[in-house]
């Protein structure tokens, strides 16, 4: 590792990363209009934002950043797998990690893993439903469409908010620092689906000003430090495949754990595969 990543890395630990984080959120959320428009300018301008698929294509129109940041695009932009026993991608972004959960244990990088225990806030009960199951990491960049669609048909059946850290969840910080998705704050949400029990968690990140869902609004409020759990006994969420769930207010990471199936991943699929909403990632094989 080079002198500048290290000290990349060594930073994250030091300085106060929810502060930040509040900060960030806070001017993200200015409508102030001279300076709200010129936020918005340099950041589409740094990442190469593509404006042509969004509904809203002009970047003075948006209320703030976070608006812009969270902007909805055409639907026909992102036409949705239709095979009923497959899953899709949930966002735009990059596969970091895809494959089997064994013994409990998710791979984040190479040389480094972590427990499904830990990710899901200690929860024995659920990370026993996903052993021997299946998972995949999809890195979401600052110029990735940044709201997270359903990957398959599913009633939501509990919700869990596990306070942690805020360390960047970029490829570089992600193969240097132990158990990260498993520190990082994040939101675990619970799906019955036609392929059992999902969870799909929203990894917090630095600067990442919350996470939202469409049932429950924000689910991360700063001052919060000791989990919340809430449960949805009557099932009034359900939500069909490619719909939209929720949102990050600035980037971070979406995580599927699966129950064990017959899984079989797309081919095409490899560690930093660009990915597309609504993309066939995996499907379940017919028994003989």
């Amino acid at each position: 590792m080079s002198f500048g990543d290290q000290l990349k890395i060594t930073s994250q630990y030091l300085f106060p990363q929810h502060l930040v984080s509040i900060a960030a959120g806070k001017l993200a959320d200015s409508k102030t209009v001279w300076f709200k428009n010129w936020f918005i300018q340099k950041f589409a301008n740094a990442y190469g934002i593509d404006m042509s698929n969004a509904v809203e294509p002009e970047l003075t129109n948006y209320a703030c950043f976070n608006d812009f940041f969270t902007r909805a695009i055409k639907p026909e932009s992102r036409p949705i797998d239709d095979d009923q026993n497959s899953l899709c991608s949930p966002v735009d972004g990059a596969m970091s990690q895809f494959g089997k959960i064994e013994q409990g244990r998710i791979i984040q990088a190479k040389g480094h893993h972590y427990s499904a225990l830990e990710l899901l806030g200690g929860n024995e009960e659920k990370a026993k439903l996903f052993s021997d199951g299946e998972f995949c990491t999809i890195y979401l960049a600052p110029k990735d469409y940044h709201r997270i669609h359903m990957p398959c048909e599913g009633t939501l059946t509990a919700m869990t908010h596990v306070p942690g850290k805020l360390f960047s969840v970029n490829p570089l910080t992600a193969e240097n620092v132990p158990n990260l998705f498993a520190r990082n704050e994040r939101v675990v949400c619970y799906f019955d689906t036609p392929f059992g029990e999902m969870a799909l968690v929203a990894v917090g990140a630095t600067i990442v000003g919350s996470v939202e869902t469409v049932w429950h609004g924000t689910v991360t409020p700063p001052t919060v430090k000791k989990p919340s759990h809430w449960d949805y006994p009557e099932k009034k969420v359900s939500l069909h495949k490619g719909k939209e769930m929720g949102r990050f207010k600035l980037g971070s990471t979406v995580i599927l754990l699966l129950q064990k199936n017959q899984w079989q991943w797309n081919e095409k699929l490899k560690p930093a595969s660009p990915m597309v909403l609504g993309e066939k990632m995996l499907t379940r094989q017919e028994k003989s």
